[in-house]
């Protein structure tokens, strides 16, 4: 385990998993944080601690495992987590915002440099997932200003109303399987894409 704004921790960790295990072929960099205010507002090191997790992490987990992928000679897939802030601006979230647009940048990037090694690198960008990273008194005061305490419950009719579907959230197990698709073999020839997994609120 380590802090992925450590490179060196995250390599040393990543270098003694594969050398138990013996080999590298599939790399999920899943490490987020999310916080809110105008960004006009935001205190230096606010702004600094989401860059450093939610992109510069991302990145030191691809640099940490290109070189165990290119050993293996067989490819392999990357799968950088994103977010429909990646792909489309929001109020409150610029520092997220700016960090999930800089893992699709990246996330491209690395799908040119590493084709060649057979090496595929694509991002989910997700909606709201029901995990505790965004299902918190926050997010839900964030949403419900009218509400002097709210709860999941409140936050699930604004939550909908964001998506196409008419579902407030996803459920991690959704993401999860875009991550074994991207993984997988069927996904062999599939590299640079940013998939949404966002119940259509990248279009609406």
């Amino acid at each position: 385990m380590a802090d992925v704004r450590d490179y060196d921790a995250l390599k040393e960790a990543l270098d003694d998993g594969v050398a138990q295990l013996g080999r590298l072929d599939i790399v999920s960099a899943n490490a987020g944080i999310v916080s809110y205010g105008r960004a006009e507002d935001l205190a230096e090191q606010t702004w600094r601690d989401m860059i450093d997790v939610d992109l510069t992490g991302v990145w030191h987990a691809a640099k940490a495992a290109i070189p165990h992928l290119r050993a293996g000679g067989r490819g392999g897939s990357i799968i950088l987590t994103s977010s429909d802030a990646g792909l489309k601006a929001y109020q409150n979230i610029g520092h997220y915002t700016a960090a999930k647009h800089g893992v699709i940048g990246l996330m491209r990037t690395l799908a040119l440099e590493l084709a060649p090694d057979f090496i595929r690198v694509n991002a989910l960008a997700p909606t709201t997932v029901d995990t505790p990273m965004v299902m918190n008194s926050a997010t839900y005061r964030l949403l419900r200003p009218d509400l002097e305490n709210p709860t999941a419950d409140d936050l699930a009719g604004p939550a909908a109303a964001l998506n196409a579907l008419p579902i407030p959230w996803v459920e991690p197990a959704d993401i999860s399987n875009a991550v074994l698709w991207l993984a997988s073999d069927e996904a062999r020839y599939v590299t640079g894409v940013a998939l949404p997994v966002d119940a259509g609120i990248v279009i609406k």
